[in-house]
């Protein structure tokens, strides 16, 4: 029976990664181009994928995709088929001034469910382009823009790419990953993990449940979940990070420094020491390496803390070290209620 289930497993695998790859090579079901001074793109669609472009071209690219939504059993419909079930639709691509439009709407939800399409599309622009788009059905991919880009899906990944501007983007159904991006991002996701690199800026990134993996971030930085663990390496600016299941570990951290876990060890391994360090778990240990060559306000805490301790004064026990070394200055706070706390050791 186990092998049985192994097997449909592998079935479901291939056929999914077959399915995906007709898709990429698919041909849009229509296409409409317009030029002049376009500067706004607005996409709404309520069962399909979204994806947005910059390029070098003067003008706008708008591809619609139409398939059989994954639940009604059919890969393929037929021309007929499709204009048959295109009429519970409103579909809407023009220009309203400066702005794209691009919207696939079904008229009346109380319609047979297996008559339902998904619905995508595929939009090329210029770089300098504001977005506003909208799923409630599929992945948002979004790539090569400057401006402000708003994004929203429920029920499918985020995925972005070389944005330069205010990034706004939310899930509450899937992964994000996100890249090469500056300014100010503001990435949020209810159901999936994050992976963030080559960002700069001011970044927030929140998930409920997954875990967050943070790679050559500079700026000032907010990364939290609630339910998985957070690893790093080379940390720039001022990291405000935190999860209430799992691990913290980071390296490469030239950065000022606020961590906290609920249930899980933290790890940190500093280049340069930022304008703080505050880390604090409640259920495991906390290990630190970090030059003790700067003048150091240290409140240490936990069921046993060790650290080699020179020019320093203060009191200094088996489960409590406070006071100053090589005279003071940057607080370092590590707290383990119940683990040990190490320094370069």
């Amino acid at each position: 029976m186990k092998n049985k289930s192994i097997l449909l497993l592998i079935w479901v695998l291939v056929a999914s990664a077959a399915a995906y790859a007709q898709s990429n090579d698919e041909t849009p079901y229509s296409t409409k181009t317009f030029s002049g001074s376009l500067s706004a793109l607005r996409v709404e669609t309520s069962g399909g994928s979204i994806s947005v472009e910059g390029n070098n071209s003067s003008g706008v690219k708008v591809e619609m995709y139409v398939r059989p939504n994954n639940w009604n059993g059919r890969d393929n419909l037929s021309s007929k088929e499709i204009e048959e079930r295109l009429q519970d639709y409103d579909i809407d691509i023009r220009t309203e001034g400066s702005t794209v439009i691009a919207t696939a709407k079904r008229r009346n939800r109380d319609n047979d469910w297996k008559r339902s399409l998904s619905i995508g599309f595929k939009v090329y622009t210029p770089r300098n382009m504001q977005t506003n788009l909208r799923t409630s059905g599929g992945s948002i991919r979004i790539a090569s823009l400057t401006g402000e880009q708003n994004f929203t899906t429920s029920g499918g990944s985020i995925k972005v790419r070389d944005l330069d501007g205010v990034v706004r983007g939310r899930t509450s159904g899937g992964s994000i990953e996100v890249d090469k991006c500056s300014k100010d991002v503001e990435l949020v996701t209810s159901g999936g993990s994050i992976k963030a690199n080559d960002l700069n800026g001011k970044i927030m990134l929140r998930t409920s449940g997954g875990s967050i993996a943070l790679n050559n971030l500079d700026g000032d930085i907010e990364a939290k979940t609630s339910g998985g663990s957070i690893k790093g390496e080379g940390i720039k600016g001022a990291l405000n990070t935190g999860t209430s299941g799992g691990s913290i570990r980071l390296a490469g951290v030239a950065a000022s420094l606020r961590a906290s876990t609920s249930a899980g060890a933290i790890e940190v391994d500093f280049d340069k020491l930022g304008d703080y360090v505050t880390l604090a778990t409640s259920a495991g240990s906390v290990r630190v390496h970090m030059p003790l060559d700067k003048g150091l306000d240290l409140d240490l805490r936990g069921n046993k803390v060790n650290v080699p301790l020179k020019n320093f004064s203060g009191h200094a026990g088996n489960d409590r070290v406070e006071g100053r070394l090589n005279g003071g200055g940057i607080p370092v706070k590590l707290s383990a209620s119940s683990g040990s706390v190490y320094i370069n050791q």
